[in-house]
């Protein structure tokens, strides 16, 4: 049996007026993350794991910025297709594993939500996607309430 690992980052600035999405979960939060799709940074490094491992570049090169077919697409669908390219080249997630990385909003009591709702958009089992969080003690952009970060790694097999 062939095992792939790959690791995601990604990052986006808090924004007034935008509503904030994170692992699929829409949350009640004052700003949320601007970027050109929902911003939503769990599942885009989720997608960035997914594609490094199966060697299929990055979330950039699949989903381009400059593409408006992709402005406010809902990252869900994007993870979906993603996959679906991962499928597609011979590849199955064994198993994944999200950190998002910020001061607030605590996600504790929705944590288990967005792990589901990454596995559904995967097709996957439930405890094949695990979501947790951080603080970075007020280091940093995220540390200073500017943004939020996260990271993902997940493991595929042919």
């Amino acid at each position: 049996m062939e095992l792939r690992v790959g690791i995601g980052v990604d990052a986006h600035a808090l924004e007034e007026g935008v509503p904030l999405v994170l692992g699929g979960v829409p949350i009640e939060y004052p700003r949320g993350l601007a970027g050109h799709s929902d911003g939503d940074v769990v599942v885009h490094a989720l997608i960035d794991a997914l594609l490094g491992a199966a060697n299929l570049g990055d979330i950039g090169s699949l989903f381009p910025s400059a593409d408006e077919q992709y402005r406010g697409a809902s990252s869900l669908d994007l993870l979906w297709e993603a996959y679906r390219e991962v499928r597609e080249a011979g590849w199955e997630l064994v198993n994944a594993d999200c950190v998002l990385v910020g001061e607030e909003p605590r996600i504790g009591e929705i944590r288990d939500e967005m792990g589901e709702r990454l596995a559904s958009a995967l097709g996957v089992e439930t405890g094949c996607v695990t979501v947790r969080a951080t603080t970075t003690d007020g280091l940093g952009f995220t540390g200073r309430r500017e943004g939020l970060a996260a990271h993902a790694v997940a493991l595929l097999r042919r």
